[in-house]
């Protein structure tokens, strides 16, 4: 270190971040990794980390706290039918995943990277600072300013470094809103739940009920709402009405308490809406929008992002953009472009999703379905396991392809992903 002055300044220290951070710091940069929060602190999730995810953690040599490991998934649709998706390991990942708090797994990514060499700032970033039109830096709200040669904004779906950058369209965007809170109560499997404000009326998104670490459950209620953010309340609105829906499903005791606190956070889904990067500021995790549009998750997108803008800044620091957009077309575009068509084209219509959730938890969609199902809903085809269940997905992402080809959302990922294509 250098004064203020760093090779790469980090803002966010959430999975994303801390990987990114890491990698660097391997690599012989210096480092800052800057957040606002103290740690440990928690975030609105539902503390799955996925077999992506833990590939990662296993390559990059991270401990993390023992956490629970959970395979199988169960989806109750909207008339209490149940289909259970089955976990199974791929070549390049393994056949379960891990519950985990985020206020203990983000505490250990971080503390990785700071072992690693990066140095950690507690403030929060204020505006960019600039020389000859590019940003250099950020201020802090405190006075201070640091320096650096790249930016990484890892600052959440509210990235306040993708809005000072210019790299996001804000009505564009597939916003999503997640609120959660913790019951005792326990979880055999990680449970989706499809429900319906009233019948035949889906409600926009999905709920939760996963095992925790410690033996409760983590309860949590998605909506999505596209572009308009204030639809957001819904989660929140909703959420009682929720937790009496999974009383009235036997999903959880009739006698269990309302859970006394609730955390809600925001979304920002299938890349639509944000530029990965622009000069040397680059996006990672939920600042560039990497969560999958049809399930919610992120940790995993989050931490490969994070370690393929790293790569792409120490490998080629004259250009890291050009390798980062290829990272980002290989290992999110072929899923990125079918989900996220689906998810926009499935947001405000209510019968359809209702009909949706029906069938796909029909009498016998288990046996001849289910597999293929966790593999494409899971973004696991790339390396998932010759047979039936991989030959499914396969065909649902090649259907979806061919919907999306003339797509809005199509159009969006070829302009910004791989401009060299547009």
């Amino acid at each position: 270190m250098r004064g203020n002055r760093f090779d790469v300044l980090v803002i966010g220290a959430g999975p994303a971040g801390s990987v990114a951070a890491l990698t660097l710091a391997r690599g012989g940069a210096r480092v800052a990794l800057l957040d606002r929060a103290t740690f440990p602190r928690d975030k609105a999730c539902g503390d799955l980390v996925g077999p992506r995810g833990l590939q990662l953690i296993s390559d990059a040599r991270i401990s993390i706290p023992k956490g629970l490991r959970v395979a199988d998934m169960e989806v109750v649709g909207p008339t209490n039918r149940r289909v259970r998706l089955p976990a199974a390991p791929g070549t390049t990942y393994p056949g379960y995943g891990l519950s985990i708090a985020r206020s203990e797994f983000d505490t250990a990514l971080r503390g990785a990277a700071l072992e690693a060499g990066s140095v950690a700032i507690c403030a929060r970033a204020s505006s960019p600072l600039e020389e000859r039109g590019r940003i250099t830096g950020y201020r802090t709200a405190e006075g201070a300013e640091i320096h650096a040669d790249f930016i990484i904004g890892a600052d959440g779906a509210t990235s306040h470094v993708a809005t000072t950058a210019g790299l996001v369209e804000p009505q564009r965007v597939l916003w999503g809103f997640a609120i959660r809170s913790y019951l005792e109560q326990r979880v055999e499997l990680p449970t989706i739940v499809l429900f319906e404000s009233r019948r035949w009326h889906a409600f926009p998104g999905y709920g939760w009920i996963f095992p925790t670490a410690d033996g409760g459950a983590n309860v949590g209620l998605g909506v999505a709402t596209r572009a308009n953010r204030p639809a957001g309340t819904g989660a929140v609105r909703m959420f009682p009405e929720f937790l009496a829906h999974l009383r009235a499903s036997g999903l959880i005791d009739k006698n269990a308490p309302e859970p006394t606190r609730r955390l809600g956070g925001w979304l920002k889904m299938g890349m639509i809406g944000t530029t990965p990067g622009r000069d040397r500021t680059l996006l990672v995790g939920d600042a560039c929008g990497l969560v999958n549009p049809l399930q919610g998750e992120g940790i995993a997108h989050a931490m490969t992002s994070g370690r393929d803008a790293a790569d792409a800044i120490l490998r080629a620091p004259d250009d890291p953009l050009t390798g980062y957009r290829g990272a980002l077309a290989r290992a999110h575009l072929p899923y990125a472009r079918v989900a996220a068509t689906a998810h926009a084209t499935l947001v405000g219509r209510p019968i359809a999703v209702a009909l949706l959730g029906r069938a796909l938890t029909l009498p016998g969609v288990e046996s001849a379905f289910a597999g293929g199902w966790a593999i494409f809903w899971n973004g696991l085809l790339d390396g998932a396991p010759g047979g039936w269940s991989r030959t499914i997905a396969a065909t649902a992402t090649r259907a979806g392809g061919v919907v999306t080809e003339r797509s809005s959302t199509n159009r969006w990922f070829s302009a910004v992903v791989t401009p060299d294509r547009a």
